[in-house]
């Protein structure tokens, strides 16, 4: 009997962690299908340090990554002990953190940290050394942390794997999300190795590789083409479309002539793509073979910022000029573009009838997510650091992430 008992121990000691998922969850960047969109009602509109405002967190280290959400935990990643300050530190001492937080009452449950692969960047402009947001399949966490490489850890915050996918650093930092799809872990690795990397998720294995990137720090995205899944990467001067599972090419597009950053959406098999310094906007339609023409191409855009698709209307705020822009998905006729107050860094999300813009320095404003451009309301809370991350929508809740702290905002839909 006490074999028995032993070995019961033994047993429930053994099984890893998992935890429960549901339609709420925000399990990688932009959330479902990357496309910055929720279909959660209900949301606040309004909020200050005094207003909706349910708890506060002051987060290990800095960083411009989004929280994901899974369950009743948030993750998000940070770093800390060196590039805070512009000039100050030593590089010796950065720190790349994991970390792992009750969504209920905002207190830190495990924090994970990392030794980067040196030498990094000895300076990172915009956006530090934790831009890309985690992704989970509802079992483990998957991050990237560039030149350090992709790496999986349990729900527990125990590392499993760490594969690099190169030694390339930029003054630009990584800023690329991994993405899953089936057994693999794909990421845009453009600054390490002017590639796209494919690992197993269950070793860490490079499955596939695709040298193609140039100046890209564009998250991948998978697109829904008669019953399949392509995955179009956007790179300078081209857009890339791949068999997720193989890395085989299976069709490009001219792309924008310049550096690109924003993360693609798509609807109804038509992908959108912004970049560049020159701003622009290209639409293609997808399940395509060799060389493809874009359906049109609109000399507005974003260099930083990604858009979102809601009712035939393309909407995204720039970080070029702070100008929000609603286009029709058809054509790419400009239906408005109207300056707001303040320079956003993260890309918008759409939820409930709005437009949530989190700007670097002035709050998060809130617009109608409608074909006629109407400010809803600007909300300000009194943190001093720069929020650079995208905004997060789980379980009637928002999530708002700035250098400095998490915050967790809810309300009654006022």
């Amino acid at each position: 009997m006490k074999f028995f008992n032993v070995l019961l121990v033994v047993t429930f000691l053994s099984i890893p962690v998992v935890q429960s998922s549901s339609a709420d969850d925000w399990k990688n960047f932009r959330g479902p299908g990357g496309q910055g969109f929720s279909t959660e009602t209900n949301l606040p509109s309004r909020w200050s340090d005094e207003e909706n405002l349910t708890w506060k967190t002051r987060l290990p280290g800095a960083g411009s990554s989004s929280p994901i959400a899974l369950g009743e935990k948030l993750y998000v990643t940070c770093y800390s002990g060196y590039g805070i300050e512009s000039g100050e530190g030593n590089l010796d001492d950065l720190k790349l953190h994991l970390v792992c937080i009750n969504s209920k009452d905002g207190s830190i449950e495990w924090d994970a940290k990392i030794n980067p692969r040196q030498p990094e960047s000895k300076r990172v402009r915009d956006h530090g050394y934790a831009a890309a947001t985690p992704a989970t399949d509802g079992k483990n966490i998957y991050v990237f942390f560039g030149k350090t490489g992709v790496l999986k850890f349990d729900l527990a915050g125990k590392k499993i794997w760490q594969t690099p996918v190169g030694d390339g650093v930029h003054g630009w930092g990584c800023g690329t999300s991994p993405v899953l799809y089936e057994n693999l872990v794909i990421v845009n690795a453009s600054v390490e190795s002017d590639s796209v990397v494919a690992l197993d998720k269950e070793s860490g294995e490079e499955k596939w590789r695709v040298k193609s990137m140039n100046s890209s720090w564009s998250t991948p995205h998978l697109v829904e083409v008669g019953g399949k899944q392509e995955l179009v990467v956007n790179s300078k001067n081209e857009i890339l479309a791949y068999d997720p599972a193989t890395g085989n090419e299976l069709w490009k597009c001219k792309g924008i002539p310049d550096y690109v950053c924003p993360s693609i959406v798509s609807h109804d098999g038509v992908v959108y793509v912004l970049g560049g310094r020159s701003s622009m906007t290209v639409a293609v339609k997808a399940g395509g073979t060799g060389e493809v023409q874009e359906l049109w191409r609109a000399r507005v855009g974003a260099n930083v910022t990604s858009p979102v698709v809601y009712e035939d209307h393309l909407y995204w705020v720039s970080d070029r000029n702070s100008v929000a822009y609603c286009l029709n998905l058809s054509d790419g006729e400009v239906v408005y573009q109207e300056r707001v107050d303040s320079q956003p860094y993260a890309s918008s999300v759409i939820a409930d009838g709005k437009i949530y813009v989190v700007t670097r320095t002035a709050g998060t404003i809130v617009l109608a997510a409608k074909p006629k451009f109407e400010e809803i309301a600007h909300n300000k809370l009194t943190d001093p650091a720069q929020f650079n991350a995208s905004p997060v929508v789980s379980d009637g809740k928002l999530y708002l992430r700035s250098d400095e702290n998490l915050y967790c905002i809810a309300g009654n839909g006022s």
